[in-house]
Formats: C-alpha cells, structure tokens, sequence
C-alpha cells in the first residue's frame, strides 16, 4: 500500500497565493502550511495521473482497480510482471474474445506456454429462426494441459469458461506428453 513520501513539499504553497497582508503573518503561513502539507501527496498524484492509467508505470497495488475498470480478470496468483501484461493487452484480447486466437493467447498468458487447443470449428445455421442445426454437431473446444501444469487446471478451467462463448461446450483433457513448450 501506498504511504506519506517523508519531506514532500507541495509546488504550490498557499500561503505564496495569499494577499501580501498574510504574507506577513506568520500564523497564516504557519496554518497554510499545514494544509500544504495534507495536499501535497494529493497533488503529488495528480501532477502523476497518467503514470496510474498505464499498466507499466502504475503501483502493484492499483493493478487489480486498472484491471477491473478494463473489464479484465487478473489472478493474484499470478507474477506481478503477467498481470501487468494481462492488463496491457486488454483491449487487444477484447478483438479477439470468443475466437481460437483469443483463447490461445489468453492461455499462453496465463501459462507462459502455448498449449494444444482443439476447436470443432464450423458454424451452426438453420433456414429458419430457432430452428434445428441441420449438421447436429455441437460446438466444441478442448485444451490438452501438460501433465506437469495440471496444478493449474482449475485456472484453466476458470479461464476457459469465460473465455469460449456460452454456446460452445469446452473440456480440459491432460495430454501424455509432460513436455511444456
């Protein structure tokens, strides 16, 4: 959490702006100065705004607020460095949320591997509105998590759930192959 800066000193004093009359009194500077004081950290973050809105230069501890403005989901489990890149390319997952692409990249995110995603593909239509799929096949998306991630599946799993739309049915299989890339 974010504190004081000992010795910080607003760049702008009140008691400078005061008619020349209480420039004099020591009382008010005294006073204006302590009101200086309470409003230098706030000035301080004002003067720095920009710095609180970009993923990169913003504090740990505003991440998960600039993560949740951006309608992102970030795990806290996650290293600082990934979730700071999750929020960084929010709008570019937002493009492709819902899509093959989208899902991979937001795995390799959440993994720092890139993992097997097999998507049925196709789309489904009918001649007429509530009708029937006249192919029968449901959509379907499943991810094969190495055996040395399988820690992880349930944030796979999380992932993928929000991820895929509501429609398409998802599973996460565990592959044989204990290699990650």
């Amino acid at each position: 959490m974010r504190g004081t800066v000992p010795g910080l000193v607003t760049p702008y004093p009140i008691g400078s702006y005061l008619p020349a009359v209480y420039q004099e009194d020591s009382f008010a500077q005294r006073f204006t100065g302590g009101l200086d004081d309470v409003l230098a950290p706030v000035i301080a973050v004002l003067d720095s705004l920009e710095a609180y809105a970009d993923p990169d230069t913003t504090p740990a501890d505003f991440l998960p607020w600039l993560a949740a403005w951006l309608g992102v989901t970030v795990e806290e489990t996650l290293p600082e460095a990934a979730r700071r890149a999750r929020v960084k390319h929010a709008a570019e997952a937002f493009v492709v949320r819902g899509t093959y692409e989208g899902l991979r990249g937001a795995l390799h995110t959440l993994t720092g591997v890139w993992l097997e995603v097999r998507d049925s593909g196709g789309v489904r239509c009918s001649d007429r509105v509530g009708g029937c799929d006249p192919t029968g096949a449901e959509p379907r998306v499943t991810v094969l998590l190495p055996k040395a991630l399988a820690g992880r599946r349930d944030a796979v799993e999380t992932l993928i759930a929000g991820a895929v739309p509501a429609h398409v049915m998802w599973s996460v299989e565990l592959s044989n192959d204990d290699h990650v890339s």
